[in-house]
């Protein structure tokens, strides 16, 4: 009958779900799992360095009086741009102009007392010619035109002296930069060499001071090496600033200054550059982000970040096989390079790393593997723009 296979087919499916002694359920693990997999990139990779910096005074000075007395004028305020030899400040200088009245008579008197006793050599030399006075008394009389004429050039260096202290009673600029507005008032005592009356600093150009480490230090100054630099001499990278509100700052910058010594609590060494600010945008005490750009890792193994898993202190990655089966590889990483770490050790140039479908893979499953590139998964060499803290504290 017709039926007959019909019923034979039935009783077939109601055994296999009744189940026998060998039957089992499929697992999971049998299904392979799909994953997006990336061939390990080789390449000459960038590198880009990233500090908070803070922007320093170039120099900076106190500018004290050389004589001591109230401030009685003031010929410029609190931050204004002055030049060197410009007049800042008057000291009271009625004592100064006494002084020198009263060294111009101390002069005086000497000179007249000076000739006095020249015109008594004169005649004594005349009288002992004529043996008329022994040779004991013309000596003495020489004598005493000596110590006359140490008188009269002492009282020309107090003279001097009076005049010197009368002219410092006008305080000029010792260099050209910008006044603080820590300046005094009129009617400030000044004690000279002590007090401050005003701190003045160059603000164009200034220095932007950054720390880096051994290992970054080493990098940036082989990039000044003859056979790293370009056919103009220049280094291959630039250092650039982002300011606080995001902005980039219109001028690049140069080394500067180094510190003589790694410090040895932060294992950093502290490094100025020289930043050209005509516009005086920079303000000593201001944080920027230190970008440096330009240099290269020829040849350099790189994995994305996205494909590293961190299990005991050890770093490891999900390699696709050529039969589409999962292997797990520990490796030792690098540097990071914007979406990539290097690989020093642990994987070859043709392995292809799982970077999407991660979880609960183990070693040794089947894969339904899917090829991507890094413009599919949006990969770069650009470093993630994170917001430095402007609270943090550069070492002077």
């Amino acid at each position: 009958m017709k039926i007959f296979p019909a019923i034979i087919l039935a009783f077939a499916l109601l055994m296999t779900g009744c189940g026998g002694e060998d039957a089992q359920e499929p697992s999971l693990e049998d299904y392979p799992t799909k994953v997006k997999a990336m061939k390990v990139l080789t390449t000459d990779a960038p590198i880009t360095f990233s500090y908070s910096g803070q922007v320093v005074d170039r120099d900076e000075m106190k500018v004290q009086s050389k004589v001591s007395g109230s401030v009685v004028e003031k010929y410029v305020k609190g931050g204004q741009n002055v030049v060197e030899g410009q007049a800042l400040f008057k000291i009271d200088d009625r004592q100064y102009q006494s002084a020198v009245l009263q060294a111009e008579a101390n002069l005086a008197k000497s000179k007249t007392a000076l000739a006095k006793e020249r015109v008594d050599l004169q005649r004594d030399e005349e009288l002992w010619q004529e043996n008329a006075i022994s040779e004991q008394k013309l000596t003495n009389q020489r004598i005493a035109v000596k110590s006359q004429e140490a008188e009269v050039a002492a009282n020309e260096a107090l003279l001097q002296k009076a005049k010197n202290d009368l002219a410092d009673t006008i305080v000029y600029a010792p260099m050209s930069g910008r006044l603080g507005i820590d300046d005094v008032t009129v009617g400030t005592l000044a004690t000279a060499g002590m007090t401050s009356l005003a701190t003045i600093g160059i603000v164009d150009p200034v220095y932007v001071q950054f720390a880096v480490s051994e290992q970054e230090y080493l990098r940036l100054s082989r990039g000044y090496n003859d056979d790293e630099q370009n056919d103009r001499g220049h280094p291959n990278f630039k250092i650039a600033l982002t300011l606080a509100d995001g902005s980039s700052y219109p001028y690049y910058g140069e080394f500067a200054e180094y510190d003589r010594a790694m410090g040895n609590a932060t294992g950093t060494l502290t490094i100025r550059t020289l930043f050209q600010n005509p516009k005086s945008l920079l303000v000593p005490g201001m944080y920027a982000r230190v970008e440096i750009t330009g240099l290269k890792i020829p040849g350099a193994m790189l994995v994305p970040e996205r494909a590293l898993q961190q299990l005991l202190g050890e770093t490891l990655v999900i390699v696709a096989q050529p039969d589409n089966t999962s292997a797990v590889r520990k490796i030792e990483i690098g540097e990071k390079i914007g979406s990539y770490y290097i690989v020093k050790s642990g994987l070859k140039a043709d392995d292809w790393v799982i970077v999407e479908g991660l979880t609960n893979l183990r070693d040794g499953m089947p894969l339904e593997v899917t090829q991507v590139t890094a413009k599919d998964m949006d990969f770069s060499f650009s470093p993630s723009a994170e917001v430095f803290d402007v609270g943090s504290s550069v070492s002077k």
